[in-house]
């Protein structure tokens, strides 16, 4: 679609028909002097309605170029950032596109000066002092005027990129402060130098500073050309050495002498066709090696080639470690690195058996997925020990580069492979155990997007073949056993995800952390900081203290970190001359860490009216939320904080409007509703906090709020809620649960629909907690409110019971 045109007539503007007050249009990286014609392109909302009224006005506007930085001396202009010298502008056409944006083609009038601000919205508008140059050539710049003629001659001359039409031009010119202003916009100065041209008014100082420039500008451009001569001559030269070389090698061949250039070709000749490699890939190594051969080893063409060519020679294409098939001591390996993840363990011995059975077959892509501390990372390295292999991990959290992944092409002296093909470098073998770290922490940006380069690094279809932009040939990553890590799913993409077998590491209980905390972290502690069981044992007791008052997460890193500050506290007393043997319990465990950090949340609450607990999942596990809820007297009106996303805030919505259509239809229950208005609060407000699994949570709180009945403090809840009151399935039990049994719980509601996903969930936490499971939420009710004869004469029940009740009671009367 072609723009539509709008042509005005050609102005000629009397500077006393020149408004006071005009619109000042922001320019960015250009000025705009008197006299000059220039375009500008305004596609932002507000300045398109400053052109608007411009074009229906007298057609006149003030440009004002845009500062680097607001000028803190100038408050009142400040905000927008501009100088305060501009240029007023005559519109002389302009041109609207399809997009909304428009074409402004004006012409300079005078030099313009803000008085002062008049208005700032929609747009800027300020009272301007127009600043006109006297006509004709003032006395003592004649000389002035020749002499930056002359100069901008000379700069025409020897720049490459301004046209010779402007050398006539500015002869022809006789009026000074023309000629000047058309110097200053046709050279190439800084916006800076510009602005201060600009600004001055007196035509003599415009040229003294003017003339400075000029000079500048010459010397620049004549280093310019002395560095282009010197590079010039040193191609030269570079090509006569060559030349020369080449006269040397053929002289030396007759006479005879030896070449350490060719003895070297020669020596890489042989390591290629000594190399176990594939024949395909062989022969574009040796291909190489003959431009190599052609190649002066003083250029870079030549330690490009010659790096390529190594690179070749140190991967490794056919050699592979022995697997050990022996599945008893691979759990066995298993068993003494990690506590509990059974069903990791068993995914890793079923592949090891199907390997036994099956040599030839692709590795799978295994995904461990959970909160930091479980010990994704560490499983990847007893993987690898168990199957006798080497072991590479590569952290992909923050990679945004394409090239990360598959290299660099060969255009520059410093391109590399990507990480995959240095990691199978660094293994040796290309069979090797391969962690991708944090893969749900990959990035995109204008260099490519690096989770699109890994479809096929992670396709066991794709992969027997993968290209590097490095190599240019094929290598066979079908052996590689790939294990990925991640915090959540929800950031992979799913082209990405669906080559992932996904395993689940939830977290651990108290139980479990304990038995870790025994067997690993304790021992690796003590001989990190240099002591011994003589100076320092861990009782249960106090190890169970720091577990529950001193962490409360999913992973045992926190954990680690507070032995060492038992440990790095008895390092003290022992260099100091202290040697007791302490024993770290229960009694004294605040001595080495101070008071708690933590208290049973349930514990803590007691039951009140409008406060529910529920159960939320987040990328480092799952937690307990308090759900708070007030009424007050208002029109029905509902009100969210907390920093709820939208899908939480849809969640409150539709748990008010079910309880709304659940009362009594006596207009003394309505006025509850209509009288009244709700404040749902979410603690930690600072937390974002999104999901829909918080809705019988928000229902149970606003249900207790609306008849008075307290919420039980040691049930906590989670499903989310339908208009029809039906409680749906959610995401995330098993963290969930681990949260609520970690924070005191005893009884928990969960969607019935979920109950498949208790198979997942440790014994321990089954048997500790009681589970109730919901298909509605007047089931949810039921089980959260206190029991009292209130409670049980005000009971939500959905409509349909309602209306079989009133049924029954007409057929009674009948």
């Amino acid at each position: 679609m072609l723009p539509d045109d709008l042509d005005t007539e050609e102005m000629q503007v009397r500077p006393e028909d020149i408004p006071d007050e005009l619109p000042a249009l922001p320019v960015s990286d250009a000025v705009i002097f008197p006299h000059m014609l220039v375009p500008l392109v305004i596609s932002d909302r507000k300045l398109i309605m400053l052109a608007e009224d411009v074009l229906d006005g007298a057609k006149l506007f003030g440009a004002f170029t845009q500062r680097p930085s607001p000028d803190e001396d100038d408050e009142e202009l400040a905000s927008e950032a501009i100088y305060r010298v501009g240029t007023i502008v005559a519109v002389t056409k302009t041109m609207r596109f399809p997009d909304g944006s428009m074409r402004i083609l004006g012409k300079g009038i005078c030099r313009a000066e803000i008085e002062s601000v008049v208005s700032r919205e929609p747009y800027l508008v300020a009272r301007m002092r127009c600043h006109n140059d006297r006509a004709g050539t003032p006395r003592g710049v004649k000389a002035l005027m020749k002499h930056v003629g002359n100069s901008f001659a000379q700069l025409v001359d020897a720049s490459e990129h301004m046209p010779e039409e402007l050398k006539t031009l500015v002869q022809r010119t006789q009026d000074a402060g023309m000629l000047a202003d058309m110097v200053a916009a046709n050279v190439d100065f800084r916006v800076g130098e510009k602005q201060e041209l600009l600004e001055t008014f007196p035509i003599r100082g415009r040229y003294e500073k003017l003339q400075k420039m000029l000079s500048h500008e010459m010397q620049v451009l004549k280093l310019g050309e002395k560095l282009q001569s010197e590079i010039r001559e040193e191609m030269d030269r570079e090509q006569r050495e060559y030349y020369l070389r080449q006269q040397m090698k053929a002289i030396r061949k007759e006479l005879g002498d030896g070449d350490e250039t060719g003895s070297e070709i020669d020596e890489l000749r042989e390591k290629i066709e000594a190399y176990p490699m594939p024949d395909s890939v062989r022969d574009v190594t040796l291909k190489e090696l003959e431009r190599l051969a052609r190649m002066s080893p003083a250029s870079a063409e030549y330690t490009v080639s010659k790096t390529y060519i190594d690179w070749i020679l140190d991967l490794p294409w056919e050699t592979s470690t022995t697997d050990h098939h022996n599945i008893r001591r691979a759990a066995r390996v298993l068993d003494e690195d990690h506590y509990n993840l059974r069903k990791v363990k068993e995914r890793i011995l079923e592949f090891l058996a199907v390997k036994k059975l099956k040599n030839d077959m692709q590795g799978p892509i295994l995904c461990l997925v959970g909160p930091p501390g479980v010990g994704k990372t560490s499983l990847g390295r007893s993987v690898a020990r168990s199957l006798g292999r080497s072991f590479v991990r590569i952290a992909l959290g923050g990679v945004r580069d394409e090239a990360e992944i598959r290299g660099h092409r060969r255009t520059y002296v410093g391109a590399l492979p990507g990480r995959i093909i240095q990691g199978l470098k660094t293994a040796a073998s290309n069979n090797p155990v391969f962690m991708l770290d944090e893969i749900d922490k990959l990035g995109a940006d204008f260099r490519g997007d690096p989770s699109s380069a890994l479809l096929e690094v992670l396709d066991p279809a794709q992969n027997n073949s993968f290209s590097d932009h490095y190599l240019s040939v094929a290598f066979d990553l079908s052996k590689v056993l790939f294990i990925a890590t991640a915090n959540t799913l929800d950031t992979i993409p799913n082209v990405l995800r669906d080559r992932l077998e996904v395993i689940d590491v939830a977290g651990y209980t108290n139980g479990e952390k304990l038995e870790i905390a025994k067997r690993y972290l304790v021992p690796r502690q003590v001989k990190a900081h240099g002591i011994t069981s003589s100076y320092l044992t861990f009782t249960d007791a106090g190890l169970m203290s720091i577990i529950t008052g001193y962490t409360r997460e999913s992973g045992v890193r926190q954990l680690e970190r507070c032995i060492g500050t038992v440990c790095r506290r008895t390092a003290r007393n022992v260099a100091s001359g202290r040697k007791a043997r302490r024993s770290l319990n229960r009694d004294n465990v605040e001595t080495y860490l101070g008071p708690p950090n933590f208290t049973s949340p349930a514990a803590l609450r007691r039951s009140e009216v409008g406060v529910a607990t529920g159960m939320a999942w987040t990328q480092t596990g799952g937690e307990i939320l308090f759900i708070e809820a007030v009424k007050m007297p208002g029109k029905g009106r509902l009100k969210l904080t907390g920093s709820l996303g939208p899908v939480m805030r849809e969640s409150a919505e539709a748990a008010l409007s079910y309880l709304r259509s659940q009362v009594a239809t006596e207009p003394t229950d309505l006025d509850v509703f209509d009288g009244s208005d709700f404040h749902v609060h979410v603690p930690a407000g600072a937390t974002p906090k999104d999901g829909p699994s918080a809705g019988i949570t928000i229902a149970t709180a606003l249900a207790s709020l609306v008849y008075g009945i307290r919420v039980r403090s040691d049930l906590a809840m989670t499903g989310e809620v339908t208009l029809t009151g039906k409680v749906l399935a959610v995401g995330g039990v098993k963290q969930k649960l681990l949260a609520a049994f970690r924070a005191g719980i005893r009884e928990v509601v969960l969607p019935k629909q979920n109950r498949k996903d208790l198979d997942e969930v440790p014994r321990e936490v089954k048997e500790r907690l009681q589970m109730h499971f919901v298909e509605n939420v007047g089931e949810v009710v039921d089980l959260a409110l206190v029991r009292s004869a209130r409670a049980k004469s005000r009971r939500v029940v959905p409509k349909a019971n309602r209306s079989r009740s009133r049924e029954r009671r007409s057929a009674t009367r009948s």
